[in-house]
């Protein structure tokens, strides 16, 4: 499942998912999509690593941009990931 987290000015979403764990780590996905010209440019990144993945469309100056939203964010990730997304974790 996916949570929204935040939409940009120019219609970029960022989205996350619940707790994944993996090899026993907790990660959390955080996916971002931003509607171009025919489709949408897209990009993964994996929290707590900062890894990217299946960078589609974004500038290198864009995933700047994206890495510092998300390394300043990313505890609020992890709690939203585990309380199922913003909107449940505000009603605590």
């Amino acid at each position: 499942m996916l949570y929204p987290y935040m939409t940009l000015p120019d219609e970029t979403e960022i989205v996350h998912s619940e707790i994944i764990n993996k090899d026993g780590r907790e990660m959390v996905k955080v996916y971002i999509e931003r509607p171009i010209d025919g489709g949408f440019a897209n990009a993964t990144c994996w929290l707590p690593d900062y890894t990217w993945e299946n960078v589609k469309g974004f500038s290198q100056k864009d995933i700047d941009y994206f890495s510092d939203i998300i390394h300043s964010g990313a505890h609020l990730f992890f709690d939203f990931a585990r309380n199922g997304g913003f909107d449940s974790a505000s009603n605590f």
